[in-house]
């Protein structure tokens, strides 16, 4: 007899046989049976690896007996926030409260704590007296060092510290919380397993071939402790030459072992092989925004290379592009018209950047030893490997399926690297773009994109005139949709006006903008607590003074009449009235 779910309540464990589960998760979203998200992908895998596994998505956390549906779990418990950081989820950049959480049935907010991951693992420590405890996802990955928080203005602790966990994954996890496991089920104690990739723990010994950091009482009141901690901690992000990490806290450390290998191809498709529903738990009556975005969408592969200041990607599921094979997403596309929802449209086929499936190094000794943060910064790598073939015959693959009418892009396009894959950029434009193509130049200030680790103005508007051009000769009514980023360290007022009229200039209409967000592991973040960047000791600008923040929001904003106030003080602030009415003046519709 086979079970849809992995079970949730005593009841679902019992209609299993089970009267005690091996592995508890607790998650700060709801539970959707679907690969797009960490903690279902991960209750898979154990489960696949002979394990009793069971899910609590959004227990309260003021109520034991929440945590006791279940039962005492066998051999530890699995902790995380959830798919986004929990003080990211809940407060804007302005640090106001959110109203909404996509990753809660009915877009409710409130359903989990703020820094969840140490609310959660109190609960459960107050539950389960002396329950081996293991913490992990992006905001326990993320904060494993001690690191800014925005939010309390101050440097905070590692989160293994405040949250009393025995133990950290951070990263993608597979296989490091099935080598742990198998080590526990085979009798070894938590507190003895100490060598696995991918984790930290705590100690009163640091390892004789690590690197001390500066400890967590320097980095807290010296920001130049802080940036070189930062600057050392970035070094060691090779997996093939990365040496354990560690940082005082007092009398012991936290010792952070290198990151995890990336995964195989092989590992890769096993793991979206396995059997997901793809639908939230029976359970919830109303809908779930995040399920609803990414229901019809397939992860084709994970890593980024692009090495952007203000993105913690890399830190988390790393620089290598680790792709699925194409017959694995094939089968997953088969497998999705099947779905009793499923009416032709395929929303994705992409991850943290659609157009880097299938690229590589092309230089395993240069990759063994490379120290670089990003392969396309300040300029791409010799090394890199962009043919767009596999992407190319993937998505044409795709399209010979007779029950799919459609397949859109949705993910982010790296449009730097569209002048080498000619292919795919017809192919993209051809089929896949919905009217719209989403691409995030995030500035076109040049010294701006510089702190970003971004290409400059004259890359994104070869792209535009390529992207128009060839969208024209094909026919098609095509748009781009621009993200921006207001407020990023380096940006000053001045910098926004020339972007500003760099958008009125190109006819394009920024909706959202993105207000930066300090957020744990970034450049952008460690440049924005210390005005320093810690690679090159330079001092960088940060706009941190609220007006300044909302003209510079107001400006990417050119196009609405109620800007046009802020917009206006920002000109006077900066003496340039003479852009008045370049600015403001009416603009002309884009014709195609």
């Amino acid at each position: 007899m086979t079970f849809p779910f992995i079970p949730t309540t005593a009841d679902e464990m019992a209609q299993r046989g089970w009267d005690e589960l091996d592995i508890l998760f607790i998650t700060g979203d709801a539970y959707i049976d679907h690969p797009a998200f960490g903690t279902p992908l991960l209750a898979r895998l154990l489960e696949s690896e002979g394990f009793r596994v069971g899910i609590i998505a959004q227990p309260d956390w003021h109520d034991k007996e929440a945590f006791r549906i279940m039962g005492r779990p066998r051999l530890f418990a699995a902790i995380s926030a959830g798919a986004m950081d929990s003080m990211v989820n809940h407060y804007t950049a302005a640090k106001k409260v959110r109203n909404d959480d996509a990753y809660t049935p009915g877009n409710q907010s409130g359903k989990r704590p703020n820094r969840a991951v140490i609310a959660y693992t109190a609960a459960v420590k107050g539950t389960f007296k002396g329950i081996p405890t293991v913490i992990g996802g992006i905001e326990a990955s993320l904060r494993r060092l001690a690191h800014y928080d925005y939010w309390d203005n101050k440097v905070r602790r590692s989160v293994l510290v405040d949250s009393k966990a025995d133990l950290l994954l951070y990263g993608m996890a597979e296989n490091a919380i099935c080598d742990l496991a198998h080590r526990l089920q085979a009798g070894e104690s938590i507190k003895e397993i100490t060598d696995i990739r991918g984790s930290a723990y705590l100690s009163r010994t640091t390892p004789k071939n690590g690197i001390i950091l500066p400890s967590f009482e320097q980095v807290s009141c010296d920001k130049n402790a802080y940036g070189e901690a930062f600057k050392l901690a970035a070094e060691q992000a090779n997996p093939a030459l990365a040496r354990p990490l560690s940082q005082m806290y007092g009398e012991r450390a936290v010792v952070v072992n290198p990151p995890a290998t990336p995964l195989t191809q092989k590992e890769l498709d096993r793991i979206y092989a396995l059997p997901f529903i793809r639908l939230p738990h029976p359970s919830y009556t109303e809908p779930i925004p995040a399920f609803e975005q990414i229901k019809f969408s397939i992860t084709s592969h994970r890593g980024c290379f692009g090495g952007c200041a203000f993105c913690a990607i890399t830190h988390h599921q790393g620089k290598t592009i680790q792709s699925r094979s194409a017959t694995s997403i094939l089968e997953e596309v088969e497998h999705l018209t099947e779905h009793p929802q499923f009416k032709g449209t395929i929303s994705d086929i992409g991850g943290p950047t659609a157009n880097m499936y299938g690229l590589c190094c092309g230089n395993p000794e240069a990759e063994a030893t490379c120290k670089r943060s990003s392969c396309l910064y300040p300029q791409r790598c010799r090394h890199l490997v962009t043919a767009d073939r596999e992407a190319v015959t993937l998505l044409k693959k795709v399209m010979q399926n007779p029950k799919v009418k459609h397949l859109f892009i949705a993910s982010g396009i790296r449009y730097d690297l569209l002048a080498a894959q000619p292919n795919y950029f017809e192919q993209l434009l051809k089929h896949h773009v919905g009217g719209l193509l989403k691409v995030a130049p995030e500035t076109t200030s040049d010294p701006v994109a510089k702190v970003m680790r971004k290409p400059g103005h004259e890359v994104f508007e070869r792209f535009l005139r390529s992207f128009y051009d060839r969208s024209r000769t094909l026919g098609k009514k095509q748009g781009i949709v621009p993200y921006f980023i207001s407020g990023h360290p380096g940006c000053r007022l001045n910098d926004m006006i020339d972007v500003a009229l760099f958008l009125k200039k190109h006819r394009l209409r920024v909706e959202p903008v993105q207000e930066f967000t300090p957020t744990p592991g970034s450049l952008s973040t460690c440049i924005y607590h210390t005005g320093t960047d810690p690679f090159t000791g330079e001092p960088v600008y940060v706009p941190r003074d609220a007006t300044e923040r909302r003209l510079q929001k107001a400006l990417l904003l050119w196009h609405r009449p109620e800007s046009r106030k802020d917009i206006l003080e920002a000109l006077k602030r900066t003496g340039r009235m003479k852009d008045r009415d370049r600015l403001l003046g009416a603009g002309k519709k884009r014709r195609f």
